[in-house]
Parts: C-alpha cells; sequence; structure tokens
C-alpha cells in the first residue's frame, strides 16, 4: 500500500501547481515513505543467524545504487527539462515496485508469533520447493499464549527489560539520520561555497549547481559502497555495539577536519570518506535492531526508531544549511559532539546480538 502511495504522491508532485501544493504533496511522499525501514525487518527474519549481518549491510548497495541512479538522472534531467521531470522520473522505480509487492512473501516468524502456524508452514515449504531443498523434518510449534492483541504495541518497547535499549538506540538512530543528512547537505552547501567558506552567499540565492558539482556528488554517493563493505568486515569481527562505535567516532573526526577544508580535492576526498562511515554505520543499526528485539515487537521497534531517526533528518537543515553559513567551526562541532554521544549510547547498549538467535516472543527477550 504505501509503496502505491509512494508512487501516486511522488508522481503528483510533478505537476503541482506551485510551491505550497509541492510542499503538501512532498510532505505525504515523506509519510509513505516510513514503510521503507520494515523491509529490512522482513529480510532479517528469512537470513539465518551467520548471514544475517552481512546480507542487511548489503541491501544498502540498493540504496546506493538508487543514489547514484538519482544523481545521474539529475545531471541529464535537471539543466534541460527542471525538477518537475525529474520528480516525475523517480516514480518509476516505485511503480515497478509497486507491482511485483504482492509477490513477496510474508514473514513465517510473523505467522507463527501472530498464532498463524499454517500459514508459516506453508511459507517454509514454498521457500525449500523454490531453493531444491527438502522440508525440514519436525512439527512447528505456536505458542498459543501470543495473540494478535498482545503483539507490536509502542508501551512495550519500554518495559523493564527492554526500556535501557530502547532509549539508547532511539538516541543512535536519531545521531544516525542527523549526520548521514547533515552530510548529504553539507555536500551541496560546502561545493557551492567553496573552500573554507570563503565565497559569500545570499541566503535568497539559489545558484544551480554545474556539471562538477553533480559528478563531486556522484563521487561522495559512490562512497557508500566501500563503506559498506568495510561494515561487512568489521560487524562480525568486533560485534554490533562496537562497530557502530568505532563508525560514529572515525565520522566525528572526519567531520572535524572539514574544518581545515583548503581545496575542493582534499574535501572531496573527506567528504568521500565520510559519506562511507555513516552509511555502513546506518546499515549496522539497522542490523541491530531487529536482531535485539523479538518478532512480537520487531516491526514496531524499527518502526519507532526510523520515526525518532526523522527528528534528527527535520533538525539537521538548520545546522547543515543555516548555522552552516554563519559557522563552519561550529556547525562541524555539533555534528562531531552528536556523533561522540551516539558513540557512548553504542557501547552503553546492554545486549550484543553478534551470533544471537532471533526471539520470537517478548518473555525470551534476554
Amino acid at each position: 500500500m504505501c509503496g502505491v502511495l509512494l508512487f501516486y504522491y511522488g508522481l503528483l508532485s510533478a505537476i503541482a501547481p506551485n510551491f505550497l501544493w509541492l510542499l503538501f504533496l512532498r510532505g505525504l511522499v515523506g509519510f509513505a515513505i516510513g514503510c521503507v525501514p520494515q523491509s529490512v525487518t522482513l529480510y532479517a527474519e528469512f537470513l539465518p543467524t551467520k548471514q544475517r549481518a552481512k546480507c542487511v549491510v548489503l541491501l544498502d548497495c540498493f540504496w546506493a545504487l538508487g543514489a547514484c541512479l538519482e544523481v545521474a538522472v539529475a545531471l541529464v534531467v535537471m539543466p534541460t527539462l527542471g525538477v518537475h521531470w525529474l520528480l516525475a522520473i523517480s516514480t518509476i522505480p516505485l511503480l515497478i515496485f509497486a507491482i511485483i509487492c504482492p509477490w513477496l512473501p510474508e514473514s513465517a516468524r510473523f505467522h507463527v508469533a501472530s498464532g498463524q502456524p499454517d500459514k508459516a508452514l506453508a511459507t517454509l515449504e514454498k521457500i525449500a520447493q523454490d531453493n531444491g531443498r527438502p522440508m525440514l523434518l519436525g512439527r512447528l510449534v505456536c505458542d498459543d499464549s501470543v495473540g494478535i492483541g498482545q503483539r507490536g504495541r509502542l508501551k512495550h518497547l519500554l518495559i523493564p527489560h527492554l526500556r535501557n535499549t530502547s532509549l539508547l538506540l532511539w538516541v543512535i538512530w536519531m545521531s544516525c539520520a542527523f549526520c548521514y543528512y547533515g552530510l548529504v547537505l553539507m555536500t551541496t552547501e560546502l561545493f557551492e561555497t567553496g573552500p573554507s567558506g570563503s565565497e559569500e552567499a545570499c541566503a535568497a540565492d539559489c545558484r544551480p549547481l554545474q556539471t562538477t558539482d553533480y559528478m563531486d556528488l556522484l563521487w561522495t554517493t559512490l562512497a557508500e559502497f566501500p563503506g559498506i563493505f568495510a561494515t561487512i568486515f568489521i560487524i562480525e569481527k568486533f560485534g554490533r555495539k562496537r562497530t557502530m562505535a568505532i563508525q560514529f567516532l572515525i565520522f566525528a573526526l572526519c567531520v572535524c577536519v572539514l574544518i581545515y577544508n583548503t581545496n575542493r580535492t582534499f574535501l572531496t576526498c573527506v567528504l568521500f570518506l565520510a559519506r562511507g562511515i555513516i552509511a555502513g554505520l546506518f546499515q549496522a543499526a539497522y542490523v541491530y535492531t531487529p536482531e535485539v528485539y523479538p518478532t512480537a515487537l520487531r516491526s514496531t521497534a524499527v518502526g519507532a526508531c526510523s520515526g525518532v531517526a526523522r527528528l534528527g533528518a527535520m533538525i539537521t537543515p538548520y545546522v547543515a544549511q543555516v548555522l552552516l553559513k554563519n559557522s563552519i567551526v561550529i556547525a562541524t562541532g555539533v555534528y562531531s559532539f552528536a556523533a561522540i554521544l551516539a558513540a557512548l549510547a553504542c557501547l552503553a547498549l546492554p545486549i550484543e546480538t553478534k551470533g544471537r538467535e532471533m526471539r520470537d516472543t517478548i518473555t525470551a527477550t534476554g
């Protein structure tokens, strides 16, 4: 349903008659995009423990590919056809997804947790058939004490043995979004203002990006790929908590280095490294969150974390675009402080999920 809404409101945005309508329709697009994190929940519930981290992190490759494709399309479309055509063309992948979505299987874990063992068994049999493997022997046991009305309540995220985990994860997710989208916005701002913010820019000015700007954006976006592969390597070596903490600290260092920006090449290299680190970090959070919560709460928890992350995304333009124009030192200091605070939150998480089986009920969490 959200895929259809994304396509519908995205397409309407392309024909918005004025700026107010554009704001309203893009707001509806933002509302519908709330379904995206649930794709990670669904995917993670199908994966074996040993492969889960690698596969979930690799999923971000497609996010990065989409970002690179958007930059490439903007490079061709913006100078000739304008932003409305860019918005229209950008809805094509959404239409494709909406068409193929009915073929996605429902999670067997969800069916078991919701007291529907027959549907769970049918899903497992279909998986075995598609992979040319025999169905596992044994009887699928469903906990009859778990019912529809006992699943997915937001208040359960704050029960005693989950409260610290939830609060710390909200800090981590908010910081992830604050830093990730802040870096994306800072990239264009820094490319526009030049080294060390040397060029004065009027607040009402909106200078079109040049070809070199788009190419630099493409290079910094491509940085997500090495960041993803680096995360795959260290997340199984150091664990989820330490991986996120290390990446937050490296990001803080990279942002501080931006103060000493002297030329465009140096700026691009630092942004390349920072973008890779924060992209891998965001995906590490996507690995940890579904693993630490039971099936009965997993979708709710991921949705809540994603919702809190949007608060960080809402705040970050005031730092990356407004504060940055006044003082690059203060702006980068804010991002460094947020990253260091989040690193401490990562280390304070009570549970390390490396090698840990997924739980299905709230009482099984621990």
